[in-house]
Order: structure tokens, then sequence, then C-alpha cells
């Protein structure tokens, strides 16, 4: 098989591992007599809510998901409404209103089904009391400039909420709930998913004010006072339960079933590798050419699995047009000294990689050669994190729209 071929085949089996198809409808108990009102949001919760209502044709459903632009999928009695991701807009603010207003009208006979997956911090962007809307918003932008971890990022973005970090799982007390989650997030970490909206909050205002000054981030005074002011549920309200359906794991163990199927040995080097993003990709390339010219820590032909999720620091005012996952296979490809026989794919696991219409790219093993033949210069399309022009210079992006899951970020390394 050609090794391009090849790379789509164990991407494809990865995404096949987690869609909602697959996962919700085994996570359900039986359908209840009484009402059920579904709550959600994230990339991946329109799907998953037109999986519930398969699973329960006849069960009295309502609910409201909030997903990202262009990941609506259509669905008979929950409401489905889209709204901006990474950064918010006025349209989850809406929706985060309706869904906490929801919330807070269930009553203790009927169940919440809640629908979280990657993406639902933005998308649930209710600010705090104290906390303007455009106050919210810029402090997620300097977020996702700053480099910071999604560990951070979520950090801080809970004590500046209305919804997250349990508030909203306090909302739907006395009812029942079931939260079922797909992990986009290393670790898995329920409280980090989303924001964990209906997970208690083990975050601090210490912890939360030792991101601002880690990453410089610029707060009014008034929003370090929320920080240290707005507290949140320490455990599960009684009747609520949390269950994990789709994991990056998951998504690694069913591309490497694949790699085996193809008499291509696998190795998994990890789900839950963070750091920057090309420096990720330089280290990914030092195993690569340790097993192309040693045999080590496994022999040729291989592929070198990993998930989880990198970072990029924006460089200058402006910064090119590129996600973590292109930037890193960019990295990784200037950082091999042998490339004959070195191939990769890098991508999003939703579909969309940071905020462009690739979920990521493919590295030939000569692509730097057709580079430098078009007169492209590598170097300087990762110094101005401008990854996603230099692979559609090459027409190299991978581009499958939205997938309708989000279990982080999928990379294989195949050393023919």
């Amino acid at each position: 098989m050609h090794p391009t071929a090849l790379l789509y085949e164990l991407f494809e089996a990865a995404l096949s591992a987690a869609l909602p198809e697959r996962v919700i409808k085994p996570a359900l108990p039986d359908a209840p007599d009484g009402n059920v009102v579904v709550l959600g949001a994230g990339k991946a919760s329109a799907s998953m809510a037109a999986e519930v209502e398969r699973a329960w044709p006849d069960a009295k459903l309502s609910g409201l998901i909030v997903t990202r632009y262009g990941h609506k999928v259509p669905t008979q009695k929950i409401e489905v409404v889209e709204a901006s991701h990474p950064v918010p807009d006025a349209a989850g603010l809406a929706a985060a209103e309706k869904i906490l207003a929801l919330a807070r009208a269930a009553g203790p006979d009927d169940l919440v089904v809640c629908l979280m997956s990657g993406g639902a911090s933005a998308l649930l962007s209710l600010p705090a009391e104290g906390v303007s809307f455009a106050e919210k918003q810029d402090v997620n932008a300097q977020l996702l400039r700053s480099g910071a971890p999604i560990d951070d990022m979520n950090t801080l973005r809970k004590r500046l909420s209305a919804i997250k970090g349990g508030r909203l799982a306090a909302a739907i007390a006395p009812a029942r709930a079931l939260t079922l989650m797909i992990s986009d997030v290393p670790g898995d970490e329920p409280a980090v998913i989303g924001s964990g909206p209906t997970v208690p909050d083990d975050t601090t205002a210490d912890s939360a004010r030792r991101v601002v000054e880690r990453y410089g981030l610029a707060l009014p005074r008034h929003l370090l006072d929320v920080i240290e002011h707005n507290h949140s549920i320490s455990a599960l309200p009684e009747g609520q339960t949390l269950k994990m359906v789709a994991t990056p794991q998951m998504l690694l163990d069913a591309a490497a079933a694949r790699a085996r199927e193809l008499n291509v040995e696998p190795l998994i080097l990890g789900d839950a590798i963070e750091g920057e993003a090309r420096e990720v990709g330089r280290v990914m390339a030092g195993i690569a050419q340790q097993v192309h010219r040693h045999g080590q820590p496994l022999g040729r032909p291989c592929v070198l699995l990993s998930g989880g999720e990198t970072t990029v620091t924006i460089r200058g005012e402006q910064g090119g047009r590129g996600g973590r996952n292109s930037e890193f296979l960019l990295g990784f490809g200037l950082g091999l000294q042998v490339r004959e026989g070195i191939h990769a794919i890098a991508c999003d696991t939703d579909g969309i990689d940071g905020s462009e219409d690739n979920a990521g790219a493919i590295w030939r093993s000569d692509s730097l050669a057709r580079a430098l033949a078009l007169g492209l210069n590598a170097e300087q399309f990762l110094d101005t994190n401008d990854a996603y022009s230099f692979f559609a210079a090459l027409d190299d992006l991978v581009e499958p729209g939205p997938t309708l899951t989000n279990v982080n970020d999928f990379r294989a390394v195949y050393v023919e």
C-alpha cells in the first residue's frame, strides 16, 4: 500500500472508533418513562444528541444543544443551535443562558442527559456575575494566543464562568442527571473536558491566578476579584453520574489494530503528549530517525502512533494560517535529517485544525524537495506560524470536513 494511503487508512480507522453512532447507544440505560431533558455543548454534541434520539425513539425528549458552526446534524425533538468556536459569540451566550434555564426548570422526576465534548468551553460562554461578555471574549483570545495547555486555559475559564466548573450540575439538582463525555483532553480528566459544566470544580483562586501570571495575561482588577470569590460545587449532587464514552486511547488502539492488519508493526507512544507543537514534532523526528537508522525501538516497517494536544505560541502580531497539527508536522519535517522512507500524518479529530478548514496535513518523504522546487522556504513558514499555507501549496492538506466527533489529535509516523 502506498504510504499516503496507509496513513489515511489509519486516520479513518481511528476516527471510526470514536463516532457517536458507535459509542452513545451502548452507554445509555433503558429509556425512562418520564421526561428526558437533553442538554449539551461541543463539536460532537449534535451528533451525540441525534444518537440519543435513535436509541430512545419513544422517549419524551426535549432539550438544547449548542455546537460549532458547520457541525449541526438533523434532530427531531432536541433543538440544536450553532455558535462560534474557538472565540465565543452572542449565539453561544444565548445558548448557554437557555441551557442553564432549562437545567433549573428540570423537576425531581425528570432525567437530564448532558452531552459534553471538546469545544464546550467556548460554546458555553456564560460570564460570572461581574464579568462582561466582552471581557470573557478578551480573556479567551489572550489564552488562545498564549500557548497555554488546555488544563491551564480551563482553570481560568471556570473561575470566570456562571455555568462551567460544576455550576450546570448545581442548577440541574434535584433532578437526576447522566453526563456522557467524549474526551478531547490529555489524561481524560472529566473536570477539564469543556471546563466540566457537570463536574465538581477542583480549581482554586490561587491556581487561576498562577495561570494569569504564568502567561502574562492582562486582566482588570475586578476580574481578579471574581476569580477569588466565584465558588462552585465540590461534589456531585445526589443522583448525578458521569460516563466517558470515547477517549484518545480508543483511537490509538483502533489505528494500531488496523496497522497490524496491514502488516505494519505499531508502537503507541502515548495518548496525552503535550508541548509546543513544533518542538514535539522535532522530538518525533528524532524517534523516526532512530527507527530508520538503527531499528530501535522497533524495526521497519512500523508506525509510531500518538495523541494528545500540543500548543502553538503565536509569534508576532498577526501570525500566519495553520493550527497545531500543521505546525507539528512542519516542525517534524524540518527536524528530519534522513527523509527517505519517512512519512507522517497529523490531524485534529474534529476535522478542524485550530480555526482553519483542514484537519491537518500529510508529510511525504519528498515534501521538502517539492517545496524547494516551488521556491518555498519551510523555515520561514514555520517562523510565522503559517504551516497551513505551506501544506496548501503542496496540496497536502487533509480536509475531511467536520467529523462529528472530537477526541484530541491523531498523529502517525510511518517508517518504511
